[in-house]
């Protein structure tokens, strides 16, 4: 390799830092490899970091140079990212890639129609959010290349999130990766497509061309790396509508792809692009947050809501969600996993829901088996589009923990 220069650091440092690491690479003309380790836990894990060290050092060929780590009780998926970023940074030419084992715990796949109820942000340079994400239970988590990236960083991060998908027990969360706005968000696929990705989100999407031209780029890399999904599971798109433009096109943006698995918004750009603010009533999104429900409903596919960002309400989150749900919303964007059980409880359908349900679906079994092409309710009649509706809310039931109280029905 012929290196630009001879000098490079990655890595965060300081006395709140936790489970990351700092490194600095200066590549030498003779001395061999000269490690300064810096550790909490040196005696204990002193000697597999210079062990794995030594290793990327082999892998990436350098011979001649003087490392420092400091260590916050990174764990080897991060220490990995971060010294290969620090090589990359001294050899921006190589496309030699470190990579740890897949994580056998990893290898399950997800389905178009998965539940997704929370979805939880991890900005993708904090390691430290990734390691216990899956323990909260969300339905996905969402690995952030995008607006919770410094520029600056960008780089690490994409490192950081190859690691993660392939290392990190999200304990059966589905595994999302939020890229860059196209058309950088093209270059963030390579890092994230032959990985063990799930779910790849689009960010402010205005046209079905960007949902296509990630979708092409997708297919690339799935024959150049022979990228086989888990399970025969597919790699979804989730675009996010964050404009007026793009709520406009929202139906062609929902239907661009068969690989589109839901619809959602980001409030915040919304508003600001509209010229007034985000409020918690959310009046002034009505017109834009139903047009979303509408075309991904349209387009066969879910309809998810924007975050909610103040953290510290739990009651306006919960009421939030409530009324997202009566707009149509099967999920909710979570920047927080305290959010997260109010979001799947608020979600969840309730016990009225459920009896009603149940005696729809009781009575459409009857009039099958009686061979009748009408059902009745009462004096109600019952339609096939509220059969299926029913269906869907014990379906929900069941998946929300609730199977005791569908336990009458036999679910179709």
């Amino acid at each position: 390799m012929r290196n630009k220069k001879d000098k490079a650091s990655a890595g965060k440092r300081g006395e709140n830092i936790r489970s990351d690491c700092y490194f600095e690479l200066e590549i030498k003309s003779s001395g061999g490899i000269k490690l300064d380790i810096k550790s909490k836990v040196q005696s204990m894990y002193g000697e597999s970091l210079k062990e794995q060290i030594i290793e990327t050092c082999k892998f990436f060929g350098i011979k001649d140079a003087k490392i420092l780590l400091e260590d916050y009780g990174a764990l080897p998926f991060t220490l990995a990212a971060r010294f290969e970023l620090a090589v990359k940074r001294i050899y921006p030419e190589t496309k030699k890639e470190y990579l740890l084992p897949l994580n056998k715990k990893n290898l399950y796949a997800t389905k178009k129609d998965h539940l997704r109820r929370s979805r939880l942000y991890l900005p993708g340079n904090e390691p430290k959010f990734f390691i216990n994400a899956g323990l909260h239970n969300p339905d996905g988590v969402i690995l952030d290349l995008e607006d919770s990236v410094a520029p600056s960083e960008k780089d690490a991060a994409q490192l950081l999130v190859r690691n993660a998908l392939r290392s990190v027990d999200f304990y059966g969360s589905e595994r999302m990766v939020r890229i860059n706005q196209l058309p950088k968000g093209l270059d963030d696929l390579k890092f994230i497509v032959p990985h063990n990705v799930h779910v790849i989100i689009i960010p402010k999407c205005e046209s079905a061309q960007q949902v296509n031209d990630v979708e092409k780029e997708v297919e690339r890399m799935k024959k150049l790396h022979k990228v086989q999904s888990a399970k025969g599971g597919e790699i979804y798109f989730m675009p996010i509508i964050e404009s007026a433009l793009g709520v406009i096109k929202a139906y062609e943006i929902a239907t661009a792809s068969k690989n589109n698995c839901a619809l959602t918004i980001g409030l915040e750009d919304y508003t600001a692009d509209i010229g007034t603010q985000r409020t918690n009533e959310g009046r002034e999104s009505f017109l834009a947050r139903q047009m979303i429900v509408n075309a991904a409903k349209a387009a066969g596919i879910q309809a998810i809501d924007s975050v909610f960002s103040d953290v510290s309400d739990m009651e306006a989150l919960r009421q939030s969600v409530v009324e997202a749900k009566s707009l149509g919303f099967e999920g909710k964007g979570c920047i927080h996993p305290r959010q997260i059980p109010v979001v799947h409880k608020a979600f969840a359908p309730t016990s009225e829901e459920i009896e009603k349900a149940k005696k729809i679906v009781l009575a459409f079994e009857e009039a099958e088996k009686k061979g009748l092409g009408v059902v009745s309710l009462g004096t109600k009649m019952i339609d096939s589009p509220v059969v299926k509706r029913a269906q869907r809310i014990l379906h929900l039931a069941k998946l929300n923990g609730h199977a005791e109280l569908v336990s009458a029905s036999k679910e179709k």
